[in-house]
């Protein structure tokens, strides 16, 4: 199926059903929820998925697991997508939470095959053999860690959502224990509690997240290492290749 809503086959009775959707250079998604949990692939582009949670940045050739009920917000940018939409039964197994994924070569072309079958695909059928195959494969994926998570408090959120939109690593807890008004062990502690990581940790996600969607936009990796404060394009590229396994200039072509 492609661009169907799939408000309008979800009531079909099958374990998955697979739609493409192609969107249009910063497509926003506004906030909702699917009864079924999601598999969103991006065939093209790169995706920035928001919950109260977090936010997960899903490059080309990955996807994101979207857990049944969870409300959550899509930026598409340049992005055509393919969807695996669940029922839960089939999936216990599946995240509580947002969880951005590697896809390999075999899942993937599992994924477009599937978005060729009719809704009602005949499950003792050689479509319902390649749904059994999905589901196996679902399981064996690997997680990437593409995600920012977000503090709970006002205050701490807020300083979190300024970074984003202009990271640094030259930003110290020193510092933003200052505008808290809190010594920066308080601050320290806080934060890991909020977040579940440490400052320097969250730091540098959310810096790689800035740099992938500004090197797939066509920025250099020069320019990025410069806007995110690095001394030389070499040191920015040693970090970034060691938090995504693919160096910066990989994304550029992505």
């Amino acid at each position: 199926m492609r661009n169907v809503p799939v408000a309008e086959v979800d009531s079909i009775e099958r374990a998955i059903l697979a739609i493409g959707t192609d969107y249009p250079a910063r497509h926003l998604l506004p906030a909702h929820r699917h009864r079924r949990a999601q598999v969103l692939y991006a065939a093209t582009g790169i995706m920035r998925v928001d919950t109260a949670h977090g936010t997960w940045t899903v490059p080309t050739r990955r996807a994101v697991l979207i857990p049944p009920g969870v409300d959550h917000e899509v930026l598409m940018e340049g992005v055509s997508t393919r969807s695996l939409y669940l029922e839960p039964a089939a999936v216990p197994w599946f995240p509580a939470r947002c969880q951005v994924v590697e896809v390999s070569a075999m899942l993937r072309e599992l994924i477009f095959a599937a978005v060729d079958m009719v809704p009602e695909y005949n499950i003792r059928g050689r479509d319902g053999t390649l749904s059994d195959l999905i589901l196996y494969e679902l399981r064996t994926l690997t997680p990437v860690p593409f995600e920012i998570p977000l503090p709970v408090s006002a205050e701490l959120r807020a300083l979190c959502a300024g970074f984003q939109h202009a990271p640094t690593i030259r930003s110290t807890p020193d510092d933003w224990a200052g505008q808290m008004r809190v010594s920066t062990r308080t601050f320290n502690r806080r934060f890991r509690a909020e977040t579940g990581l440490t400052f320097q940790q969250w730091r540098q996600r959310a810096c790689v997240a800035h740099a992938m969607h500004a090197l797939m936009g066509g920025a250099t990796v020069t320019s990025v290492a410069m806007d995110l404060g690095y001394d030389t394009p070499a040191a920015f590229s040693v970090m970034f290749q060691r938090e995504t396994g693919t160096a910066p200039s990989a994304f550029r072509t992505a």
